[in-house]
C-alpha cells in the first residue's frame, strides 16, 4: 500500500524496487577476445614446440650447441718449396695469428683493439664488413703476425672482463728468401679476393682463405694447400674455455720439389745485380728451368701477413714495375740474337748455303732507304759463319729480303717465337712474330717489304721474352728438338716437346758460328771460358729511333731510351747441357750482358766438377794397422778420435 492508503499490485512493487544494472554486452566481448588470444598463443607455442622438438630438432640443437661450443680453426701449413737438391727455398716458421670472435663482439672495443695492434681502424671495420654474410660463430683473423709488444697487449687484455673477443692461435706463416731471391718464380700468397671467389678456380673457397697469388704458389696452389683442422671447446657465458671437446689436426700441404738450382739462382742474381733485366737458364735436354731471375725484385714476405695498403701502392706505382716477371713477360726486340734464326731459315730454304758470300761496305740500300751496318767500315765479303761471328747486319738484311716475312715467321715460330712456351707459371706473354696475316689481323693493312729488313736483324715488330730466346736457341742446339720449359717435374707425364726435321749440316753451321762469337774473336770474345766450349750470340736492340734519341740527347728521358743488351749462350758445343739467356735493359751492348751468361755457365760446370770429385777418406782411416803388442808390455787403450780430431785431419 502507498502512504495514501492505496493498494499497489505485486508486479508494480517488484518493478519499482529492482536495482538498475549496467549493460554486460561489452564485457562479454572483451572476455571472448582474451579467450581467443589465449588460445592463439597456446596454439602458436604448441606449433613452435612441435617444430623445435619433433620437426627440426637437429637444426635447433646445433644452434644451441653453437651458443656454448666455440670452433677454433687450426690452419694447415702449406707445403714447402724445395730446389732440385732438396734445399728449402720457402719455409713455414711458427706464428701466432689473432682471431676476433664475433659472437661476443662489442663494437665499442674495436677502436682500442685497433690501436693496441697497430691496425687501421677503418681497415678493421672494412674487414668485419667483408665477413658480414658469414655465420657469427666463425672467428676471423685480424692479424697474422704479432710483434712482441702486440703479444703483450693481447695477453694483458684478452681476459673476460676487457676484450673477450680476442683469441690467439698457433699457425705457420710463409717465409720467403731475403732480398727477393727467386721472388718472381716463387710468387706469393694472400687472401682470396672477391673477384677470385667468382671464378671457377676458387668457387669452393671461403672469404679469408689464403691462396697462392702468383708464381709457383699460384700454379701449384692445390698441391701446396693443406686441409685446415679445427679445435672445438666449451665456453661459458663469459667466453672462457672450460673443456676441449675434440681436436682435429690439420693436414699439411705437399712439398713442391722444383728444378731450380739454388747455386745457379744465386749466381745469376748476383751477376745481374741491381740492374733491370732478366736471366733464364734451361737444360735443353729436359726443359728443366735451372735458374730464373727478374730485376727489380720485390719482397714476397710483405704478403705473408696481409700486405699493408702503403706497401701495395708503392709496388704498383713504382715506374720500374717490380712485380713484372721480365723473364716471361718482358716482350722486347731481340736484336742480333735473332740472327741465328735468320741463318736457320736461310739455310733450310736454300736461300743461302755455306758458300754464299755477301759484300758489306758498312750498309746497303733497300727499297730506296739506306740501312746501315753496326760496323761503319763494313765487313767486306762475308759468309754465314763470319756473319754470325761478327754479327754483320748487311748479310742478314740481304737474307731477309730474299726470304720474305712469311718464311722468316715460319722458322721463328718453329723455334718458339710468337707464342707461349707453355712453362708452368701463370701470366706468360706470347711475344710477337710479325707476318702478313699478323699485320692484317691486328692493323688491317698489308705488310710492306721494307719492314722485313728491320725484322731481319731482330728489330721492328718482332718481340720476344728472355725465356723464349733461351728456349729457341736451346732447341736449335739440340738439333731441332724443343722441350717444354718447366719448374716442377711430373713423374706421371713425360715432358712435352716438338721436333722439326732440321738438316744436321745447317744446325752445325749455326752452332759453329755461335762458337766463333766467343772463341774466334767475335763480338763475345771477351767472355770465353778456358776448358769449356762456350757458344753464344750478342745482341743490341733499339728502344727508340736514332733520330729521337739524338733529339733527346742530354735529357733524363734519353737515359731511359738506351738500347737493350742481350746475350744467349750454351755449353758445351756438342750435346749442350745448359742454355742461358740474359736481358740487360739499358745495357746498350750485348757485350754487357755476356758476362752474366758466362758466370752462370761457369758456375754450372764448377759445381759439376766439385760433385765429380771423390769424397776424401779421413787420414786416420787410411793409416796402416799397427802390429799386435808383445805380451810383456800391454799399452793402455787409446780413446777414439774426437770430432775435433777428425776435422783437423
Amino acid at each position: 500500500m502507498t502512504p495514501d492508503g492505496e493498494r499497489v499490485s505485486e508486479s508494480e512493487s517488484v518493478h519499482e524496487h529492482r536495482v538498475p544494472r549496467e549493460d554486460t554486452g561489452g564485457g562479454s566481448a572483451k572476455i571472448a577476445i582474451f579467450q581467443y588470444a589465449a588460445v592463439a598463443v597456446f596454439v602458436f607455442l604448441l606449433a613452435r614446440f612441435w617444430d623445435l622438438q619433433v620437426k627440426n630438432p637437429a637444426i635447433y640443437q646445433e644452434r644451441a650447441e653453437q651458443n656454448r661450443i666455440r670452433a677454433i680453426p687450426v690452419p694447415a701449413p702449406r707445403g714447402k718449396i724445395l730446389d732440385r737438391d732438396g734445399r728449402v727455398i720457402v719455409d713455414n716458421p711458427s706464428s701466432y695469428p689473432l682471431l676476433l670472435n664475433r659472437e661476443n663482439l662489442k663494437t665499442a672495443h674495436l677502436r682500442e683493439i685497433a690501436a693496441g695492434l697497430n691496425l687501421d681502424y677503418d681497415a678493421l671495420l672494412s674487414r668485419l664488413n667483408r665477413f658480414r654474410n658469414r655465420p657469427t660463430y666463425e672467428p676471423i683473423i685480424i692479424k697474422e703476425e704479432l710483434t712482441p709488444e702486440e703479444l703483450e697487449f693481447v695477453d694483458a687484455h684478452r681476459d673476460p672482463h676487457t676484450f673477450p673477443e680476442l683469441t690467439l692461435i698457433r699457425a705457420q706463416r710463409r717465409l720467403y728468401p731475403q732480398n727477393g731471391l727467386a721472388a718472381h718464380v716463387i710468387g706469393y700468397v694472400g687472401e682470396v679476393s672477391e673477384a677470385e671467389l667468382d671464378t671457377p678456380d676458387f668457387a669452393n673457397f671461403d672469404a679469408g682463405e689464403i691462396i697462392g697469388k702468383d708464381g709457383l704458389e699460384r700454379q701449384y696452389n692445390s698441391t701446396l694447400m693443406g686441409v685446415d683442422g679445427q679445435r672445438r671447446v666449451v665456453v661459458d657465458n663469459m667466453g672462457r674455455e672450460r673443456q676441449v671437446l675434440d681436436d682435429k689436426a690439420a693436414i699439411p700441404g705437399h712439398d713442391l720439389h722444383t728444378t731450380l738450382d739454388l747455386d745457379l739462382q744465386v749466381v745469376a742474381d748476383l751477376s745481374l745485380g741491381n740492374r733491370e733485366g732478366a736471366v733464364v737458364a734451361l737444360d735443353p735436354r729436359t726443359g728443366e728451368v735451372l735458374a730464373m731471375v727478374s730485376k727489380p725484385e720485390f719482397d714476397p714476405n710483405l704478403f705473408s701477413a696481409r700486405i699493408r695498403s702503403k706497401d701495395w701502392n708503392a709496388l704498383i706505382q713504382n715506374p720500374d714495375k717490380p712485380l713484372l716477371n721480365r723473364a716471361i713477360q718482358a716482350q722486347l726486340a731481340p736484336g742480333s740474337t735473332f740472327k741465328p734464326i735468320m741463318a736457320l731459315a736461310g739455310l733450310e730454304t736454300g736461300v743461302i748455303d755455306d758458300k754464299t758470300r755477301i759484300h758489306c761496305s758498312g750498309g746497303a740500300t733497300f727499297y730506296g732507304r739506306w740501312f746501315k751496318c753496326w760496323q761503319k767500315r763494313g765487313h767486306g765479303d762475308i759468309d754465314v759463319h763470319g756473319a754470325i761471328v761478327h754479327s754483320c747486319d748487311v748479310f742478314f738484311y740481304t737474307v731477309g729480303n730474299k726470304l720474305g716475312i712469311d718464311r722468316i715467321a715460319q722458322y721463328a715460330e718453329i723455334a718458339g717465337f710468337g707464342h707461349k712456351t707453355g712453362i708452368d707459371l701463370p701470366h706468360e706473354a706470347d711475344g710477337v712474330m710479325p707476318s702478313t696475316q699478323w699485320v692484317m689481323r691486328n692493323y688491317h693493312r698489308k705488310w710492306y717489304a721494307g719492314e722485313t729488313i728491320s725484322v731481319s736483324i731482330g728489330q721492328g715488330a718482332v718481340a720476344v721474352t728472355p725465356l723464349q730466346l733461351a728456349y729457341a736457341i736451346g732447341g736449335i742446339a739440340e738439333g731441332g728438338i724443343w722441350r717444354t720449359p718447366h719448374l716442377v717435374r711430373d713423374a706421371m707425364h713425360p715432358v712435352a716437346f716438338h721436333r722439326s726435321d732440321l738438316k744436321p749440316e745447317d744446325v752445325a753451321q749455326i752452332v759453329s758460328g755461335m762458337y766463333g762469337v766467343v772463341n774466334e774473336g767475335g763480338t763475345g770474345g771477351a767472355d770465353r771460358l778456358p776448358g769449356i766450349t762456350f757458344c753464344g750470340k750478342t745482341g743490341s736492340a733499339q728502344v727508340a729511333s736514332n733520330q729521337l734519341v739524338k733529339a733527346l740527347r742530354g735529357s733524363k728521358l734519353a737515359g731511359e731510351l738506351k738500347d737493350n743488351g742481350w746475350f744467349v749462350g750454351f755449353a758445351p758445343r756438342d750435346n749442350p747441357e745448359i742454355v742461358v739467356a740474359a736481358l740487360l735493359q739499358g745495357g746498350e751492348h750485348g757485350a754487357a750482358a755476356a758476362p752474366i751468361v758466362r758466370d752462370v755457365i761457369k758456375a754450372y760446370f764448377d759445381k759439376q766438377a766439385r760433385q765429380s770429385q771423390p769424397i776424401p777418406v779421413l787420414a786416420w782411416l787410411r793409416a796402416p794397422i799397427p802390429a799386435a803388442p808383445s805380451a810383456a808390455k800391454t799399452p793402455e787403450p787409446k780413446a777414439p778420435p774426437s770430432d775435433a780430431d777428425l776435422e783437423d785431419r
